[in-house]
């Protein structure tokens, strides 16, 4: 005799949890017209301050720190990280962040993390002033195992035209600011977890008063309420997010043609964090820059009379700012000169 089969994704644990949601994304942004369990969401985009608006577009996912945020109990963590990070690759084109849908996809559902990681992605948006509006949440046994998580997210900003911010108003003696990067962000966790498993004695390690499991789960720090002023003042030529290829592979793709940065390594300030994992692992120099973004989590290209005014705006937001190069003849690459500090 045949047995039943059983489906193994539970519809009624599903609706239960998206009830649930409807707490996180209830919002009283009146672009919003409508609310959960549409098919679609629906923003009014109507913007009498914009003559030529231009929308901005970008998808992002967190990468494997997901995996150690999972496992560490920092679901709310990863969740600032992913929309971090994808704001900021939105207003590096002077863009105002508006809208963001999310997807989660699991292996099993479980009410509350799910619950606590949309709560916490409409959390990051509000913050950032922009919405959650929705998205989607996939239950795939089979595919992923239970208690396995995968994020992802897509924004949509709007700049006006004229004050695009896409690095062709670079020009030879700009400045490149580093903007300090709250920690590791949210790339290099592949060769984190390594360095983890090879040399587990990491774990006992303290950077300050906080646990190491504690800095690498910092999350991706967002820049958009410190930057958004400096966008009217046309000071600012270029803006780059310093991630996956560190400032050689970030820094170049904004960079004119017939120009190149010369980057000091003597200027870094190097934090911590980096310094213990290439103490413990002896990673490379090369691959220290390449993986990470040893403390310059964004960089501003800008006016040189225009950056102390910059610097002093950063740091009444609370951002540590600073001088590491200039802009040079060149063919679009990033020169990387003098020695790094990596005393503790």
């Amino acid at each position: 005799m045949k047995k039943n089969l059983k489906y193994d994704v539970n519809i009624d644990l599903a609706n239960e949890t998206k009830k649930a949601m409807a707490k996180a994304l209830n919002t009283d942004n009146e672009r919003v017209l409508n609310k959960i369990g549409a098919f679609s969401s629906l923003y009014d985009i109507k913007f009498k301050e914009y003559k030529n608006p231009v929308l901005v577009l970008k998808t992002e996912e967190p990468g494997s720190k997901q995996l150690l945020a999972a496992q560490y109990g920092k679901l709310e963590n990863v969740s600032y990280d992913m929309i971090n990070h994808l704001i900021n690759d939105c207003i590096v084109m002077g863009a105002r962040p508006l809208t963001v849908q999310d997807a989660i996809i699991c292996g099993k559902m479980n009410k509350e993390d799910i619950n606590k990681i949309v709560k916490s992605v409409a959390d990051a948006c509000k913050k950032q002033e922009c919405v959650l509006t929705g998205g989607e949440t996939s239950e795939q046994p089979g595919v992923l195992k239970a208690g396995t998580y995968i994020l992802t997210s897509s924004i949509v900003g709007i700049v006006e035209k004229s004050k695009i911010i896409d690095g062709s108003k670079i020009k030879e003696g700009n400045v490149v600011i580093s903007l300090e990067s709250s920690g590791i962000h949210t790339n290099g966790y592949t060769l984190v977890r390594k360095v983890m498993k090879k040399y587990p004695q990491i774990m006992d390690a303290k950077i300050g008063k906080k646990k190491f499991i504690d800095v690498i789960l910092e999350p991706h720090r967002c820049y958009y309420k410190a930057l958004k002023d400096l966008f009217p003042t046309n000071w600012i030529t270029g803006l780059a997010h310093i991630t996956g290829g560190g400032i050689c592979e970030n820094l170049n793709r904004i960079l004119p043609d017939n120009l190149s940065a010369s980057i000091d390594a003597s200027k870094y300030q190097i934090l911590d964090i980096f310094k213990l994992i290439k103490k413990t692992a002896n990673v490379s120099e090369k691959e220290m820059l390449r993986t990470f973004n040893l403390g310059v989590g964004l960089t501003v290209v800008a006016k040189k009379e225009h950056a102390e005014d910059i610097i002093k705006h950063m740091k009444k937001n609370k951002i540590n700012a600073y001088v590491i190069g200039q802009i040079v003849k060149g063919h679009k690459d990033v020169i990387v000169s003098g020695d790094f500090d990596w005393a503790m």
